[in-house]
């Protein structure tokens, strides 16, 4: 191609750009987004993560007593699919602002409807709006956090603690899900219809895992094998039950079963498990 012909297409190029284009910068408090299942449930928090750099934290760049975004950006949000207790608050499923009002011996953390906002609404929040707000208190680690980091910890069927960590400081905020009403109701549908081996199976290991309702659980588990046959896992969680029971020697049975079957079908892991527990309940019963 010509010389000519070539400063033509540049020119026709960098004419075609637009004059008001601009460079995407990399943001100083990235984005980030955490998603945890609690039983049945699931709840996501997305939010931003500015970072220290040598600032004093609370008091400082986070004033006492004046509205906060709890991050960066965007207003931080939470989505939880299911209704979630918090501090005997009922928080219905939804997405929410979370904001809160620090003050150095007691935060207000607030559950806001209003998702609409940029950060943290400023002038625009308004407190009627808010779905309730707690009071938690904050507590001060050895551990150093530098960028703002929000977790789900200490997760059980029923429930989880949302952390917030920055600097020295921690924030513990307990969520609350009623899974168990959820499964029970789920079990008791389950068995009026055509339930299986498996069926039963699930409903005594849930009990099982919950600690509850021993004797029914047995009696699901007695079902089971009697549809199912003999497995080495519906055995296992006999083994437990009955254990549960304080009925040691059904216990050892169950699990020298649960073994036997376990050793035919080459699980090394449950053939360890059951050992284990044949062990200590043998101890027991010599108490």
């Amino acid at each position: 191609m010509k010389t000519g012909a070539t400063i033509g297409l540049l020119f026709l190029f960098l004419w075609s750009v637009p004059a008001t284009a601009q460079l995407e910068h990399p943001k100083a408090s990235p984005f980030a987004s955490i998603s945890q299942d609690i039983g049945l449930s699931s709840v996501k928090v997305e939010y931003s993560r500015p970072a220290v750099k040598g600032r004093k934290l609370f008091g400082g760049l986070v004033p006492y007593g004046r509205i906060w975004r709890v991050g960066a950006n965007e207003s931080t949000k939470l989505t939880t699919d299911a209704e979630l207790e918090i501090q005997g608050n009922v928080l219905a499923p939804g997405t929410y602002a979370l904001y809160a009002f620090p003050e150095e011996d007691r935060w207000e953390v607030v559950f806001h409807n209003n998702t609409t906002h940029w950060g943290d609404g400023r002038t625009a929040y308004n407190p009627e709006e808010d779905a309730f707000r707690i009071k938690v208190k904050p507590r001060l680690t050895d551990d150093w956090q530098e960028n703002l980091l929000i977790c789900l910890d200490s997760i059980t069927h029923n429930g989880a603690i949302m952390q917030w960590k920055w600097g020295h400081t921690l924030i513990s905020i307990p969520l609350v899900v009623n899974t168990r009403k959820i499964m029970l109701e789920a079990i008791e549908q389950g068995l009026k219809q055509s339930a299986t081996a498996q069926t039963y199976y699930e409903a005594a290991r849930y009990l099982q895992e919950e600690g509850i309702e021993y004797p029914k659980a047995l009696q699901y588990l007695e079902k089971a094998i009697a549809i199912g046959g003999d497995t080495y896992y519906f055995y296992r969680v006999r083994a437990i039950v009955q254990a549960g029971l304080k009925d040691y020697p059904a216990a050892i049975k169950s699990a020298k079963r649960s073994l036997s079957l376990a050793e035919a079908e080459g699980k090394d892991e449950f053939v360890r498990i059951n050992q284990e527990n044949i062990s200590k309940w043998e101890k027991l019963l010599k108490e």
